[in-house]
């Protein structure tokens, strides 16, 4: 199905009642042409030999509201975690990092947990971020950064979202590979890293069904609406 992606997110915005943007993420095995990189410079590695355009790949879910860019695996190689996520490395490649042992340490994931954290099968060579209405290549993964109505409202529309917690990045596998819309509660680790409001989640939609999901949130919201004016009008009994 072929879709305007400006439309799509000007649809999308406007039904949820979006502050921010949707995103593009998209995944791909060769540079993408004309699309240009994240630039900026990289702080000196840590012992262990981490580093990265920024502190997390998470972080590029910020960045991309405002540009759109293309990343490789060394600008996510700070986190080891986002890069297992996101195909750039495997687990045994991480396994022995210091901040996955600080993870491990503070217990806030259990070494048995790093197996079943879903990731993107394939390395990709270049993940392209930017805003969905100014996509220039079809994307894998709609991206939304929703507060707790509108996840309702999406929730309503797609009874069939997986909500999920930490790592908050593994959502985007979840959407790219196995076809799920993903909504994350967040993780502390990327709260920080991203400055990300308390308020907010975030989603992750394939980009195949962002039509299907747009037409069941026009129907969602017209049956909200009339059932907020019915309750506006019944609570009025109580003024």
């Amino acid at each position: 199905m072929t879709t305007d992606f400006r439309a799509a997110a000007a649809d999308i915005t406007d039904i949820l009642g979006l502050s921010t943007p949707p995103l593009a993420i998209s995944f791909h095995a060769t540079a993408v042409a004309g699309v240009a990189g994240f630039g900026g410079t990289h702080p000196a590695a840590t012992d262990g030999g981490r580093t990265g355009a920024v502190a997390a790949g998470c972080v590029f879910w910020v960045k991309a509201a405002e540009r759109t860019f293309g990343t490789v695996a060394a600008d996510h190689g700070n986190c080891s975690v986002g890069s297992l996520t996101h195909g750039f490395r495997t687990l045994e490649d991480v396994a022995g990092n210091e901040d996955v042992a600080a993870l491990v340490g503070a217990e806030w994931v259990s070494p048995d947990m790093f197996p079943k954290i879903p990731t993107v099968s394939e390395k990709p060579a270049q993940v392209v971020y930017g805003p969905l209405a100014e996509t220039p290549v079809a994307p894998d993964v709609v991206f939304l950064r929703l507060n707790g109505k509108q996840a309702m409202m999406l929730h309503d529309a797609c009874p069939d979202i997986r909500f999920e917690g930490k790592p908050q990045c593994h959502v985007i596998p979840i959407a790219k590979d196995q076809g799920k819309i993903a909504l994350s509660v967040g993780c502390m680790l990327s709260r920080v890293r991203t400055g990300m409001s308390n308020n907010d989640m975030t989603c992750a939609i394939p980009a195949a069904r962002i039509n299907e999901v747009i037409a069941a949130l026009r129907t969602a919201a017209a049956a909200d609406r009339q059932v907020a004016a019915y309750a506006a009008q019944d609570a009025k009994r109580f003024a």
